[in-house]
């Protein structure tokens, strides 16, 4: 899930190594994947779940997550780095809703099954080694997380000081996640493109998780989970006095306030330029767009009429 043409079905086929040209996401699509561990076993199979609309389709969320599927889901958050207005509020609203339903499915599984709630708690718990010294100051996402910045070729052209911004703020986000950091494009040289591949395989298909590290913000970043830290991300990028006015309840609050300080976000509603998917040519059918547009004129028909008949009526006055 993420931004709104950010790059998401692209992401999805490098991932699952198929040469194919992408197509917008209409609402909640699905496709899949096959690994096989060793020569001669059988295929473990991975399923993938893209959200369209940015924000637009925020309810659409809870079909894929559910209580038979919660210990081996994973969430990949993608936020489109050309678009810095957007980022913190489309990464809000969509993990927001997405942790809320999440902890709705924990509730139930504590009664019905405590031993697997505990477990998914743990577990992510344990990201953080416990003598890390972030270990009680983090608030770990309830399930395996994922943040790429995609569309790093427009984003490594801004302002070096805006896109230091960015990058720490970043950083923060993820490690107060427990969450994985990659920025991304498609321009990608292949040995960029494969440590990105090993972090999906790894949530997809258990394999062994990448061990490198990168943290220079003039390159593109590259952080496994667990493996960062506040004390080398630093303080949010403001003046002591900027920050002494600042109002905040929590670290997370404080580190959006002044990433918005920066950045103010747009006052946009994805809703208003969602298509209307019956016009969308990749989807055409024959024989349904025919019957479709025949019970439209019969809809018309239908309302003239109604309309012709309401202002014939001769109301009585009581």
């Amino acid at each position: 899930m993420g931004n709104k043409n950010g790059g998401k079905t692209t992401i999805i086929l490098r991932c699952l190594e198929r040469d194919e040209i992408p197509k917008p996401t209409l609402a909640l699509e699905y496709t899949f994947g096959r690994r096989a561990r060793r020569h001669n076993t059988p295929k473990d199979i991975a399923h993938f779940w893209e959200l369209g609309g940015g924000t637009s389709l925020l309810e659409l969320i809870r079909i894929p997550i559910t209580s038979n599927n919660i210990r081996s889901f994973a969430v990949v958050l993608v936020l489109d780095l050309s678009k810095p207005n957007e980022l913190w509020t489309t990464m809000e609203k969509l993990l927001q809703v997405t942790r809320n339903h999440v902890k709705k499915i924990l509730t139930k599984l504590e009664k019905t099954n405590p031993e697997v709630a505990t477990e998914i708690k743990q577990r992510m718990r344990n990201n953080l080694q416990r003598d890390h010294p972030d270990y009680e100051l983090v608030d770990p996402f309830p399930i395996p997380l994922v943040i790429i910045g995609s569309k790093y070729d427009i984003f490594h052209e801004f302002d070096s000081e805006m896109r230091k911004i960015i990058s720490k703020t970043l950083r923060f986000v993820s490690h107060y996640y427990g969450a994985s950091l990659i920025l991304f494009s498609d321009s990608f040289s292949l040995p960029f493109l494969l440590k990105a591949r090993v972090l999906i395989n790894h949530l997809a298909f258990g394999y062994d998780k990448s061990k490198s590290v990168s943290v220079d913000h003039s390159k593109p970043l590259f952080i496994p989970a667990g493996l960062d830290s506040l004390s080398q991300i630093g303080p949010p990028p403001a003046s002591d006095s900027d920050i002494g006015k600042m109002r905040a309840n929590t670290p997370l609050e404080l580190w959006k306030k002044v990433f918005e300080k920066t950045f103010p976000p747009k006052s946009f509603c994805d809703l208003q330029d969602t298509k209307d998917p019956a016009q969308d040519l990749q989807y055409a059918e024959y024989e349904v767009d025919v019957m479709r547009a025949q019970k439209n004129q019969e809809l018309e028909q239908y309302k003239r009429n109604a309309s012709k008949s309401w202002k014939e009526m001769d109301f009585e006055p009581d």
